[in-house]
Order: structure tokens, then sequence, then C-alpha cells
């Protein structure tokens, strides 16, 4: 995994909301688990004024197509597929009724661990792979 415009991991972890820290690194660590090949990227915005807005903090691209990010709101993190509409969760987990992304909220750091969505994490990368040839 490589990281594109590298943030010092302190420097990334501090931006992070402490209610929600352990939850965001339990999902980066599951995404580069999952999708070894992907690329890390940061976003470089601040936190959002309004508590309902998401807040993008990383998002992870192959061969320059974007896979899936990581976002927090206060009180729950969220992995969110940029192609989700594409992507069959097989149980109902992907959430949202967008053109395209989906999501997935994460309330504990065990929530990035389940089964269920590191294949979403795995089917996302596979669509990836394929779209960039």
């Amino acid at each position: 995994m490589t990281t594109k415009n590298p943030m010092p991991e302190r420097t990334f972890s501090a931006r992070v909301p402490a209610a929600v820290r352990p939850t965001v690194d339990a999902a980066r660590r599951m995404v580069k688990q999952v999708a070894p090949r992907a690329q890390e990227t940061p976003y470089r915005g601040s936190r959002p004024r309004s508590a309902r807005a998401m807040w993008k903090l990383v998002r992870y691209a192959i061969d320059g197509e974007n896979v899936v990010g990581i976002g927090t709101y206060p009180t729950y993190a969220t992995l969110f597929f940029y192609r989700g509409r594409e992507l069959d969760d097989g149980g109902g987990s992907l959430a949202g009724t967008g053109s395209q992304m989906r999501f997935v909220r994460m309330r504990e750091p065990a929530d990035a661990w389940r089964p269920a969505l590191k294949r979403i994490v795995r089917k996302a990368a596979a669509l990836a792979r394929s779209a960039a040839g």
C-alpha cells in the first residue's frame, strides 16, 4: 500500500475526533489488509461546521480508480463506496440512495472487521481493478 501526499500518522490521528478515532484506525487497517494494492490519499479538508455533514478523511484508489473512502461524523465512522450501487453486499449492509455511492456505518472498531464488510471492500477493489483494465 502506498500513500499519495502522505500525512504523518500523528497528524492524521490528531485530526480525527477522539470519540471515533479507534473506529477510524480499525477501518484504515482493515482496508489496507483487504486491498493492499490500494493507494491511500488523505483529504485535506477541515472539519465541517455542521455535525450533520460527513468529514471525509481518506480515500483509497487502485490504478486511479476510487475504491472506498473513510469519513466521520461526531459519533460514528463511515466507509463510503464510490461505485456502491454496483456492489452486491448480499445482506443489506450498504445504505444510501444516491446515483452511485453507498455507505456502511461503523459505531465501534469491531464493526470494521465484520466479514460482510471485508467482502464488500474486496468486491469494490475487484470492481476498481476491472475498470482500470
